[in-house]
This record gives C-alpha cells, sequence and structure tokens, in this order.
C-alpha cells in the first residue's frame, strides 16, 4: 500500500536539544495509525512535522512521494484535515462560521456550504442549532466535534488529530471515541493521531507507534506490544496503563 505520509530520517532540536529523531517514519493510504508514550516522547512534534507547522532540522518529510513544499504549503494542506485539544476554533466566529471559514475564502457558494455542513453535522453527531452557538457557549464535547467539521469540510484525504479528547470528561471521551471510530470507518480516510491512551490507541488505531524520547522504540498493534514488548521501557508503558481487575 502507497504511503501517503514519509519521514526519512528526521531530526528536530529545540535550543540545542534533541527533541525528535533521528528517525524513519511513514503512514500507509487508508490507515489509522496512534502515535503515543510519555508526556514529551516527540509525539505532538512529529504530527506537526507531517502538516509542515514544524520543520526538521535534518531530514526530509515527503507527502505522496514528494517533498513537503514550504512553497506552496497552504494547497499541499488543504488535503489534510487537523484537529487540536480543545477544538482550536475561533472565538469572534459562531460554530457554522468556524465550519464553512475555508470554504468561504475559497470561494465556495452557499448551498455548497449548506449542504457539506448538514451532511457534516450528521457524521460528527452535532445538532444543527449548536451550529449559531459561539465557542465559549459550546460544551467541550460540541467544540471538539465543530472542529472535527471544520477539518472535513474540504474533504481532505488525511486527518490529523493531536490529542483531540485528552482534555474532556470520561463520558464524553467515551462517546466521542464511539463516534470517531465511526467516522473514521464510514469517511475511509487516512488518519495520524496523537493519545497517552494505549486503550484508546488499540480503540481507534490498527497500528500504534511508541515513542520515547524523540525516538520509536516499537509500533505495531497494542497486543503486538504486550506479547512480545522490545524492551522493558516498552513492558512498563503497556502495565502501567492496564486497569487493576
Amino acid at each position: 500500500m502507497a504511503a501517503v505520509f514519509e519521514a526519512v530520517r528526521v531530526v528536530r532540536r529545540y535550543d540545542g536539544t534533541m527533541a525528535l529523531g533521528p528517525l524513519d517514519f511513514s503512514v500507509a493510504a487508508g490507515s489509522t495509525t496512534a502515535l503515543i508514550g510519555p508526556s514529551g516522547a516527540g509525539k505532538s512534534t512529529l504530527l506537526r512535522m507531517l502538516n509542515g507547522i514544524v520543520w526538521p532540522d535534518e531530514g526530509e518529510v515527503r507527502f505522496r512521494g514528494r517533498p513537503l513544499p514550504r512553497e506552496g504549503l497552504p494547497e499541499v494542506r488543504r488535503q489534510i484535515g487537523y484537529v487540536v485539544q480543545g477544538g482550536g476554533l475561533f472565538p469572534h466566529l459562531d460554530a457554522r462560521e468556524n465550519v464553512a471559514v475555508v470554504a468561504r475564502w475559497l470561494g465556495w457558494d452557499g448551498g455548497r456550504i449548506d449542504a457539506r455542513i448538514r451532511e457534516l453535522a450528521a457524521i460528527a453527531r452535532l445538532p444543527l442549532d449548536a451550529l449559531r452557538r459561539f465557542p465559549r457557549q459550546l460544551s467541550g464535547g460540541q467544540a471538539q466535534r465543530v472542529s472535527l467539521m471544520r477539518a472535513l469540510m474540504l474533504d481532505p484525504e488525511v486527518l490529523l488529530l493531536d490529542e483531540p479528547l485528552g482534555a474532556l470528561d470520561p463520558m464524553t471521551r467515551f462517546e466521542l471515541q464511539h463516534d470517531l471510530r465511526a467516522a473514521f470507518a464510514r469517511l475511509g480516510k487516512t488518519a495520524v493521531l496523537v493519545t497517552h491512551d494505549l486503550g484508546e490507541a488499540s480503540y481507534l488505531a490498527g497500528r500504534v507507534v511508541l515513542l520515547r524520547d524523540g525516538r520509536i522504540v516499537q509500533e505495531g498493534t497494542v497486543e503486538e506490544l504486550a506479547r512480545a514488548p522490545a524492551d522493558p521501557f516498552v513492558a512498563q508503558f503497556v502495565r502501567a496503563q492496564e486497569r487493576p481487575s
């Protein structure tokens, strides 16, 4: 299966300190991959690198086999939906305007926008009346649903999700996990998500990539990590997230 993303020997430093790499990483078309690991492992840095928010100091990121361009990056980003923790919504726009902002900028007509928003509201399970509210009037779960709709508005090939459920209460998180999994299955898009939660990674993604200190320690299914850990850290990470019986 062709790779949508490839990171080739990428390195990222902050103030001279190694934050990521050197590592190689690829994402197959149509797959769902979870980046997991402790805080500071480099998960979000790697995700942002795929979107051109962070650039490697060494190495190269490729999208569809071509180097991610610094010039022409906005055109590439229209093919990549991005969801962040808390929603990242514009506070001065209501939910509907948040969803439609890029489509309006690209010149979509009102009928096309309305039809797409209704379609996405059904996918995200967001009541249509919530679209009239401003971000401060939305619950945490509603804000994340609006953020997902905004990320999907242009029907991108790829979804990148940076701890999209991390700030939610357990019940809301449970509901959104179910809805995200259903959306992934229905849409068939390539998805990469960051999470600290091994159970969430196992539920949402077919492949997990465990990072530590900016390096990939092991990748595979959660069951593979538990059954055949690559080193003591992997075994400890899995045990730490096991629920007591």
